[in-house]
């Protein structure tokens, strides 16, 4: 019997020496565990991960960032001297802006390098911007204007690093054919959202050699077919930045109706095709409508911009009013339905050119500022198509 113990002992002390060779030499997938055997518990599985949570999410937009000289001064004033400061500038909106779930901007100039900065007509900005931008909470930049071209591919390469180095994503302009024609990718709420961005021209600079890409047209057809494309690739929300209007004009002309009509109406299986759309160029804000069940801002406005001079050389204080549009997406009842747009808000908001801010005007004037003829003014056109018998609400 003892023997027969010690046997049996050596015999186990051996199978598990075998055992433990095996694991070490990588082999351990086809050897039995130690312990294994008839009535021997089988061995722990992690439980799987739990399915990300379905819920609403905000969806935060504002207009034009537009640095004319006097804000690139500006912004190297607010860096001590020492290079160029963004942050201050927007900080007066970062609490709606990093407030919501997905906050996208609207980038109307390229960056420049070294110094080597100008304003209107050809913009050259400082890469800060992008930082700033990030700083005060966006996600995500539509890059597609009629001043993209501005300084040809150099400028949307050295725009595109800047916010790729910033950690804003980007949409509208490319360094490659494939950048060009992509969305930008965001998640909220367990939704995936498409961003396309598109600009009615590029102000006669042609496209660079070899590189059609470089910046989205605005062209129906291809609109829908990069929103379908963006739906194919499992985008739950897709939504359209328009750089489109006419300047100084606050209401829609008849290419941003008839275009805005065309679009909402594209559908695939009965469901919409696009989600939102997002107007920006004309520099004074413009309405919003709810059309064919969809969303449209028209023009936002600027958010950021120097003085501001109109076609008649007038100083017009519009070309420093905006609105930030602000809409809930619900999650579907059902698969294969679109998220629908709960509560549809928008926050009147001003740059005040002789501080250098962004103003929340809500904000502002619960503060007791003296702000509310610029809020009403903001109010008056952005509810000027009957918005508000469709439930948009200024936000408080």
């Amino acid at each position: 019997m003892t023997s027969k113990t010690r046997s049996s002992t050596r015999g186990s002390t051996r199978r598990t020496a075998l055992v433990l060779t095996a694991a070490a030499l990588g082999l351990g997938a086809g050897c039995a565990a130690p312990g294994a055997g008839p009535g021997a518990a089988p061995p722990h599985k992690a439980a799987p991960a739990p399915a990300p949570a379905v819920r609403p999410f905000t969806l935060a937009a504002s207009g034009d960032v537009l640095p004319h000289s006097s804000i690139i001064e500006k912004a190297h004033e607010d860096a001590g001297g020492t290079g160029y400061d963004f942050r201050p500038m927007l900080a007066g909106m970062k609490p709606v802006v990093s407030g919501a779930d997905v906050a996208i901007c609207h980038m109307e100039t390229v960056y420049g390098a070294q110094g080597d900065y100008s304003g209107y007509p050809d913009f050259k900005s400082p890469p800060e911007v992008a930082a700033g931008l990030k700083e005060t909470g966006y996600d995500s930049c539509s890059a597609a204007s009629n001043h993209t071209l501005d300084d040809g591919a150099e400028g949307i390469a050295r725009t595109l690093d800047a916010f790729d180095k910033a950690g804003v994503k980007h949409t509208g302009s490319g360094r490659t054919a494939a950048e060009g024609r992509a969305p930008a990718w965001l998640k909220a709420g367990g939704a995936r959202i498409a961003q396309l961005a598109y600009t009615y021209d590029t102000n006669d600079h042609p496209m660079p050699e070899g590189k059609p890409w470089s910046v989205n047209l605005m062209e129906r057809q291809r609109i829908v077919e990069d929103a379908r494309a963006a739906r194919r690739a499992g985008a739950d929300v897709v939504v359209v930045s328009l750089h489109w209007g006419t300047e100084w004009q606050d209401e829609p002309d008849e290419r941003q109706v008839g275009l805005g009509r065309e679009l909402t109406a594209s559908a695939t299986n009965g469901r919409p095709d696009i989600d939102l759309i997002l107007g920006t160029h004309a520099h004074v804000p413009q309405a919003y409508e709810k059309v064919n069940g969809t969303w449209i801002v028209y023009g936002m406005g600027d958010q950021i911009a120097g003085e501001m001079f109109n076609h008649d050389g007038a100083r017009d204080a519009r070309g420093n009013m905006s609105s930030v549009g602000r809409f809930t997406f619900a999650p579907p009842a059902r698969d294969g339905q679109r998220w629908q747009v709960t509560k549809a808000e928008f926050v009147p908001q001003w740059f005040d050119v002789s501080t250098g801010r962004v103003v929340d005007l809500g904000r502002a004037i619960d503060e007791g500022a003296d702000l509310g003829g610029i809020r009403d003014a903001v109010r008056q056109v952005v509810l000027s198509r009957g918005a508000a018998r469709d439930g948009l609400v200024m936000a408080k």
